[in-house]
């Protein structure tokens, strides 16, 4: 990955996911700085604060940030914690997003862990809502790219039956987001993607320029006209909702 100078001018702030220390996004951090970013990794309780709290103390962070422009980056729980952000707090400053294995659609693998082990179920706390699915429409301005991965090595699979592909905890039709302007499947699996090179090089991408680079064009499609049509129907699903409340 060419380095570049870096801009003062832009900031790009990563979220981890649930249970994830900041540490975990610390190379992801180093190589997004080769791009030219000062990158900021924003730490919370996942469990101990609702959606809503967290949304709130992470505006008050990027508030401060002196930066013209603030791009977001998510792992997991940390793409719909930045959902939450520009739903509670819209007025952002310009910049881009790119969520990392993120269950837009919420997690088949939290909704079975929830229901069937209540004794587990503990463990996800306030964070509940927005991995089964209770998370705001992405209505900003900021394009929002989102890569899944595709490689089925991780303990979620062995709670709940993910369709394939997944990344071994989210499967890749769970990531998809009608909101979001490209979406990109990688070889790598939900945690191996935050060391992966090449997330690193694609994030930068479209941070930089509002696309991810070119090569991946069908992957960046959908796997499958299967994932397509569902991503069509959801779209008609919201179409029809607009239409009822008029």
């Amino acid at each position: 990955m060419p380095s570049r100078a870096m801009d003062a001018s832009e900031a790009v702030v990563l979220v981890p996911g649930l249970w994830m220390p900041g540490a975990s996004l610390s190379l992801l951090a180093r190589r997004l700085s080769r791009c030219g970013y000062r990158c900021r990794v924003w730490t919370y309780s996942s469990t101990l604060r609702s959606p809503e709290q967290n949304a709130r103390r992470l505006a008050e962070q990027v508030r401060i940030l002196p930066a013209a422009r603030v791009h977001f980056v998510g792992h997991s729980l940390g793409g719909l914690l930045i959902r939450q952000l520009f739903h509670d707090f819209p007025d952002q400053r310009p910049g881009r997003v790119v969520t990392l294995g993120s269950p837009h659609a919420g997690s088949a693998v939290a909704e079975r862990l929830i229901r069937d082990r209540r004794w587990l179920a503990r463990a996800f706390g306030r964070s509940v809502p927005g991995l089964t699915g209770a998370v705001p429409p992405w209505e900003a301005a900021q394009p929002m790219g989102v890569i899944a991965g595709n490689r089925n090595v991780g303990l979620g699979c062995l709670f709940a039956p993910l369709p394939r592909p997944h990344d071994g905890t989210v499967a890749v039709a769970e990531t998809r987001h009608a909101g979001a302007s490209e979406h990109l499947v990688l070889p790598v699996s939900h945690f191996s993607m935050l060391w992966s090179r090449e997330v690193a090089r694609q994030t930068c991408a479209f941070l930089r320029h509002g696309r991810f680079e070119s090569g991946h064009a069908a992957a960046r499609t959908g796997e499958s006209g299967v994932m397509r049509r569902a991503g069509e129907q959801e779209q008609r699903r919201r179409d029809r909702g607009i239409t009822d409340s008029d």
